[in-house]
């Protein structure tokens, strides 16, 4: 919600694509204008709302090529259940999982032995081309 008390959406498509949504001040259930951006488009729009005065110590995965996406464990998941290491995740796809969000919890670095559990959120960070296929391994059902 903005100062002005209207309604903001930013929906990340797996492609790399962005819809931004503006809702009625109204009624913030109903948008009012939508926005596909292509990720060009959404990477100029983050270097033009991103300060100038950020951290040297911080990093910007997209500035080194890199992607960070959520993906979940579906509960009919055949991970569910199962441990971090039996997806060969890192070995399959050079992506890493670097947290696992369950309920209001947040597991950082999680180790091979981890076991995952349907409605995990895994965070997910590599090329894109390794995001998709992790995305690709936790989907399979």
């Amino acid at each position: 919600m903005t100062r002005e008390q209207r309604h903001l959406s930013v929906v990340a498509h797996r492609d790399g694509t962005r819809t931004v949504g503006v809702y009625q001040a109204d009624d913030p259930d109903s948008c009012a204008h939508s926005l596909h951006l292509t990720g060009a488009e959404a990477g100029s729009l983050i270097d033009a709302l991103k300060p100038s005065h950020h951290s040297a110590s911080l990093l910007y995965t997209t500035d080194l090529g890199l992607v960070a996406e959520r993906i979940e464990v579906s509960a009919t998941s055949r991970w569910n259940g199962r441990l971090l290491g039996d997806t060969r995740m890192r070995t399959e796809t050079g992506a890493s999982i670097v947290a696992v969000l369950r309920r209001a919890e947040a597991i950082p670095s999680p180790a091979p032995d981890f076991r995952l559990a349907g409605g995990d959120t895994l965070i997910v960070i590599g090329t894109r081309e390794g995001v998709d296929a992790a995305a690709a391994i936790l989907g399979r059902e």
